[in-house]
């Protein structure tokens, strides 16, 4: 008898741990597609304060002058177009296909580039 309950305890241990498995698994979907989407937006509030500043807006005031060192130059473009066009752009895959799916790593250093 002793023997079968340590059996059915491992059995339930196995099944916890799949669950957790899974949970781990749908997080770090939520996750990635949180840094894409993050990653998105930033690029889209870059284009559009460049496009403000091409149809000649004056700046706010309220703007900082430490915010306009802060802006990502050319190099910080190409390295965000080759991820666009798939591509890994971290030190781990740099210049390999991405299998259609997002990459921390590559996010992470887009983040930081900013």
């Amino acid at each position: 008898m002793f023997k079968r309950e340590i059996f059915d305890q491992v059995s339930d241990m196995e099944t916890q741990i799949g669950q957790l498995y899974e949970q781990l698994g749908d997080l770090k979907g939520k996750l990635s597609d949180l840094l894409e989407e993050k990653h998105r937006l930033e690029m889209e509030n870059h284009y559009l304060r460049s496009r403000l500043e091409q149809m000649g807006d004056p700046p706010d005031d309220t703007k900082q002058p430490s915010e306009t060192k802060d802006i990502p130059g050319e190099g910080y473009d190409n390295l965000a177009r080759l991820y666009e066009e798939g591509f890994h752009i971290c030190n781990v895959h740099f210049g390999t296909p991405r299998r259609e799916e997002d990459c921390l790593f590559c996010l992470e250093f887009l983040n930081k580039a900013k």
